[in-house]
C-alpha cells in the first residue's frame, strides 16, 4: 500500500514509522529483526530501509602504485526490504539514490523492487563519498533528486529508457523526498531549498519527510513556508532521540542541525550516556506529544540500527 493511501486511511490519527540501516557486510539479517521485533507493538505501516554507496579505498601495490577499489560496507537494501515484507506483512520502503547509479542502473533497480511488489520508494541525491569534497554524480547519471523523481515518474507512466521497448507495463511507486526544515547543508538559504523541493514535487513526488530537528518550531515554519508555496504534500516529521554526549558535536556538524540550549544543557549536566540516553528519550517524547497534538499525519524516527530507545518512545505515544 502508498504511503499516502495509510494516511488517507488513518482517520486522522497519528501513525508510526522508522528508518533502519542495513547490517555491516558480513552480519545476518537476524540483527535487523532483532531490532524490528520489539517496535512492531506500535503497528507501523510502513518501515524505511536506507541505502548507502559505494566508498573509495586506495590499495597500495608492489609496484608502488595505488589500485583504487570499490567498497560497499551496507550492502542488502533490496534483499531487507523483501525480508521485511515476507516476514511482518507491512511496507517496506527502500531509499535509491542519485549518487553512485546510472540512469540504467536506477531503472533496474526499480524494476526489481515492482517484481517484489514494493509499492514506495524515497528518491535522494545522497551524499560525497569521504574522497570528494561536492557530489559527484555518476557519468551517465542524475544529478540532482528532482531528476531521479523524474525517471521513477516516467517509469510510473510506461516510459523507459529503451524507447523501442512495446508494450511496457507501468510501475505504480509512491514516491517520497527529503525536506530540510533547517535548509539543506549545500543551500544558500531557506527559500533556495524550498523551491527544489518544488520541483521534486512537480515532477510527481507525493510526500515529503524531513531531516531531523529538535526545535519543533523549525517544524512549523518550514510547514508554513511550503504551504505558501503551494506545496500541499503530505509533510511527515523526522525525529531522533539523542543517545550519546557524542552527539552533541557530531549532529551539528554531520547533518547541520541545530540543538536547542535547553536540550545541550541537559546534556552536559549528564554524568554518563546512561544518562544522556533518558534525556533524549525525554525529549524525544515531549516533541512527539506535541507534534501529535498539532495533528502530523505520521512520526518518523530514525533509529541508527538500535531500537530501544525508540521502544521507550513508542510506548509513551502511540
Amino acid at each position: 500500500m502508498k504511503v499516502t493511501e495509510h494516511i488517507a486511511q488513518s482517520d486522522g490519527k497519528t501513525l508510526f514509522s522508522f528508518e533502519i540501516l542495513p547490517p555491516l557486510k558480513g552480519q545476518d539479517i537476524k540483527s535487523i529483526f532483532d531490532n524490528i521485533d520489539p517496535l512492531m507493538e506500535y503497528k507501523p505501516p510502513f518501515i524505511d530501509v536506507t541505502y548507502h554507496r559505494e566508498e573509495y579505498t586506495f590499495k597500495e601495490l608492489d609496484n608502488g602504485l595505488l589500485k583504487k577499489q570499490v567498497v560497499k560496507k551496507r550492502p542488502g537494501t533490496v534483499g531487507i526490504c523483501a525480508a521485511i515484507q515476507n516476514k511482518y506483512s507491512v511496507d517496506a520502503i527502500p531509499h535509491i539514490l542519485c549518487g553512485g547509479f546510472t540512469k540504467e542502473d536506477t531503472e533496474n533497480f526499480l524494476i526489481d523492487l515492482d517484481f517484489l511488489g514494493i509499492d514506495n520508494v524515497v528518491a535522494l541525491r545522497g551524499d560525497a563519498v569521504k574522497s570528494e569534497i561536492y557530489f559527484k554524480a555518476e557519468k551517465e547519471g542524475h544529478r540532482y533528486a528532482s531528476e531521479l523523481v523524474s525517471q521513477i515518474q516516467d517509469l510510473n507512466n510506461g516510459k523507459y529508457l529503451d524507447e523501442e521497448l512495446q508494450n511496457s507495463s507501468a510501475t505504480d511507486f509512491c514516491i517520497g523526498v527529503a525536506g530540510y526544515p533547517e535548509k539543506h547543508m549545500e543551500a544558500p538559504s531557506l527559500d533556495s531549498d524550498i523551491h527544489f523541493l518544488k520541483k521534486k514535487i512537480k515532477a510527481g513526488a507525493e510526500y515529503i519527510v524531513t531531516q531531523m530537528f529538535f526545535d519543533n518550531q523549525k517544524y512549523f515554519d518550514f510547514v508554513e513556508k511550503c504551504r505558501k508555496e503551494g506545496i500541499t504534500v503530505p509533510i511527515i516529521p523526522g525525529l531522533k532521540p539523542i543517545a550519546t554526549r557524542k552527539q552533541l558535536n557530531l549532529i551539528p556538524h554531520r547533518f547541520k542541525v541545530d540543538l536547542p540550549d535547553d536540550l545541550i544543557m541537559e546534556v552536559v549536566r549528564c554524568k554518563d550516556n546512561k544518562e544522556v540516553r533518558k534525556v533524549g528519550i525525554e525529549w524525544c517524547i515531549q516533541q512527539s506529544k506535541e507534534l501529535v497534538a498539532a495533528g502530523v499525519p505520521i512520526l518518523h524516527y530514525y533509529s541508527m540500527g538500535r531500537s530501544s530507545n525508540i521502544e521507550a518512545i513508542a510506548k509513551e505515544i502511540f
